[in-house]
């Protein structure tokens, strides 16, 4: 009897998914829920574990298909693997040995058999020409990884790029010189970075967006953290950072200036009363933008916390969607990068994004009087369709006035 491993439901709005890899071969015994494959969406990784115990008899999807859910991943035999799950797998190879050659052809068998070449290293190696052959992988069996290609000579390509060109791959840009192209390396981009670059295009060619700056004084921010950070670590469990004050200030400015918390749809405005905060997150496969949901229920402690949680899920690749969907507001910090002045792209399809930069001591008046004060500057992007101006910048004076003065945010001022 033969059990289907099927793609499982993607979630809301996502269509496709990509086989990232396989962690069993044809032939492998399988204990039931035991993860066997990894799919790869637009928004995150997702796995997919074995519906009962087995063999896996077929693998029908390979890595790097494109599967829709529903699709037919592979089938697992059931009944033809003890009852153990895969640790019987090795005694049963114990019968070999009997003949006093059958150890020698058993150990080439193996290494004729390594494990496939990761993702990335399969896409490098197609797209350069490398053949895998000829590579020492250092993965895990053996595998070839990303890695272990980076160091390989690139084939200078025996045509030019514009006649060698092949037909799925059409030219974007003027041919380089062969000296140029051995030097080069092309490598497909992940179907989270094409997700990114289409949303942010879509993004461009669908709002009027227009972008509007101020600064702050983080002095009072600062001196509160410095009081208080011991302790709210020893009481909270988390460190206290500026985020949480940030997310808090913009909460207050959405509930006087609902258009910046709005969205249009078709010929509607839809107007929420509730604040679902994105925090753009940078992790080595994207930028990725998990949401803290009723932000403005929330106290500084419980963002924070929240913040906490969801950037770790980021970090491991174990974001959720339902931890990506549903964000009414975004907030992108450059600073933590250096960036000292930026205009952020909105989140289609909200309305409203604002970029934190760089805190830098600059000179300023203070009560008629040039005192160095660390500063930091703001810029909030919006759809002119739906913020007028006015909005816009009160938006962005109210958050820096939460800021400058976060008792009123304690107090509810």
């Amino acid at each position: 009897m033969m059990t289907e491993i099927r793609v499982p439901t993607l979630g809301e709005s996502v269509t496709e998914a990509t086989v990232g890899r396989w962690f069993k071969q044809a032939g492998d015994a399988v204990a039931a829920d035991e993860t066997v494959a990894e799919l790869e969406t637009d928004k995150v990784t997702l796995e997919v574990n074995a519906p009962a115990s087995g063999v896996l008899a077929e693998i029908v999807a390979k890595t790097g298909e494109t599967v829709t859910p529903g699709a037919l991943l592979g089938q697992i035999a059931e009944g033809q693997a003890p009852a153990a799950g895969a640790a019987p797998a090795k005694p049963a190879a114990a019968p070999a040995p009997v003949a006093a050659a059958a150890p020698s052809p058993t150990a080439p068998a193996e290494k004729s058999l390594p494990m496939p070449p990761s993702p990335a290293a399969a896409k490098i190696a197609l797209d350069s020409g490398i053949d895998l052959s000829g590579v020492a992988g250092s993965g895990k069996r053996g595998q070839v990884l990303k890695g272990d290609l980076i160091a390989q000579p690139r084939p200078a390509p025996a045509l030019p790029p514009a006649i060698e060109n092949r037909p799925e791959r059409p030219a974007l840009r003027a041919p380089t010189s062969r000296e140029d192209t051995s030097r080069e390396e092309r490598v497909k981009m992940t179907r989270l970075r094409q997700t990114i670059a289409r949303r942010l295009k879509e993004a461009q060619n669908t709002a009027a967006m227009l972008t509007t700056f101020n600064e702050v004084d983080m002095t009072a921010v600062i001196g509160l953290r410095n009081r208080y950070k011991d302790l709210f670590e020893k009481k909270h469990g988390v460190k206290l950072g500026f985020m949480g004050f940030f997310v808090k200030a913009c909460c207050r400015a959405l509930e006087e200036i609902p258009a910046v918390n709005a969205e249009i749809d078709g010929g509607d405005v839809v107007y929420k009363h509730y604040a679902h905060i994105g925090v753009a997150v940078g992790t080595e496969k994207g930028l990725v933008v998990p949401v803290v949901r009723n932000a403005d229920r929330m106290s500084v402690a419980a963002i924070e916390k929240s913040i906490g949680a969801l950037g770790k899920k980021a970090r491991d690749g174990q974001l959720a969607i339902e931890d990506l969907q549903g964000g009414t507001f975004t907030i992108s910090n450059g600073g933590i990068y250096g960036s000292l002045m930026s205009t952020p792209i909105l989140n289609a399809p909200q309305s409203g994004i604002l970029g934190m930069h760089k805190i830098q001591d600059r000179p300023v008046a203070v009560d008629g009087k040039i005192e160095i004060r660390p500063m930091m500057y703001l810029a909030l992007s919006y759809d002119h369709r739906i913020v007028d101006g006015k909005e816009a910048v009160t938006f962005l004076v109210r958050v820096k006035e939460s800021l400058e003065n976060p008792e009123r945010m304690v107090l509810d001022l």
